[in-house]
């Protein structure tokens, strides 16, 4: 990517330049949801498993998983799988949220809706 004066690229970045937004998110952080994918089928049986990668961002220092809005996991490594608790067949919208170490969301999540049968 060039270099551009300080001036130019906050002009960019208030102007929402599209060019400009996967360094901008990089700063920011990131949230990979590897499985389930969204709108995925589950296996009410099964044991199912998060897996996930994040980059923080600043100010962010571990995640939380919520499904259904619910809290149910507090994870502190920033990449690997977490089990989800046993679903109840229907539709669970499964999140993970970037926390800072006084455990308030910073903001950047990432969700995925399934089905379990």
């Amino acid at each position: 990517m060039r270099r551009l004066p300080a001036f130019t690229l906050l002009l960019a970045l208030m102007s929402g330049a599209a060019w400009l937004a996967p360094a901008a998110l990089a700063a920011e952080g990131s949230i990979t949801i590897d499985s389930p994918k969204d709108g995925a089928k589950l296996d009410a049986m099964n044991q199912n498993k998060l897996v996930y990668a994040v980059v923080p961002g600043p100010g962010g220092d571990h995640v939380h998983v919520y499904v259904d809005g619910k809290e149910t996991g507090i994870l502190r490594q920033l990449k690997g799988s977490y089990t989800l608790e046993t679903l109840a067949a229907g539709t669970h919208e499964i999140c993970i949220k970037v926390a800072n170490k006084a455990h308030v969301s910073i903001g950047l999540q990432r969700c995925v809706t399934v089905s379990v049968e």
